[in-house]
């Protein structure tokens, strides 16, 4: 079975989606466990409710990023993951943490890249009057929000959105394009780094 860590801060709302996806099928995977870097995240509850194995590594709790970076990547690496996960996990990991997963660290970024990396994402294509935003399924590298895109979600830019209500319908595409991107993973489906498939958002009108 192709085996999952996924890493969390938060709500963990794309990891609900994760799990729902594989409970109907959609997704031919496990997880192998559920990791968060804060206590408190909800998505602890998730995992939990639906039975998955849950590890808490307070970062709050190591001499710096690096200290907890390696303790994080002996955990991780303990479950033999073919794929790790990184979502909404709010820590930059370190070059060597990346490196040590290579080709097996994947992230969902909420702008379509190359546009926008880095953060407040939102803001600057408000700002930018663009059409389109969006979220980008890619492997995770060295270099911030720069590897290979495997699928992007699209969704238009209104006239009268906000921050709040743009980044409300990007949420909802990476609902769709998270589980989709690691299915085709499980796959061993071919990418096109150049041209990455993009999914448009459907809106009940």
């Amino acid at each position: 079975m192709f085996k999952l860590v996924v890493l969390i801060s938060g709500n963990g709302s794309n990891l609900q989606k994760i799990i729902e996806q594989i409970e109907t099928g959609a997704i031919n995977a496990e997880i192998s466990a559920v990791i968060s870097n804060r206590p408190d995240a909800y998505g602890l509850k998730r995992a939990q409710q639906a039975n998955i194995p849950t590890v808490v590594l307070d970062h709050t709790q190591f001499a710096d990023r690096e200290a907890f970076d390696q303790s994080l990547a002996q955990i991780v690496d303990s479950y033999n993951p073919n794929l790790v996960v990184l979502a909404g996990f709010m820590r930059i990991l370190s070059d060597s943490f990346v490196e040590q997963f290579s080709n097996r660290l994947i992230n969902i970024h909420p702008s379509l890249l190359p546009r926008y990396k880095g953060l407040h994402t939102h803001k600057r294509a408000l700002e930018d009057k663009q059409q389109e935003h969006g979220a980008s399924v890619h492997f995770v590298i060295p270099e911030l929000d720069a590897g290979t895109v495997i699928l992007q979600g699209v969704v238009p830019v209104k006239v009268n959105d906000t921050e709040e209500t743009l980044a409300e319908r990007v949420h909802k595409i990476e609902h769709i394009i998270y589980p989709k991107a690691i299915q085709w993973l499980v796959e061993e489906r071919e990418l096109s780094p150049e041209k990455p498939v993009k999914v448009f958002l459907e809106e009940e009108s």
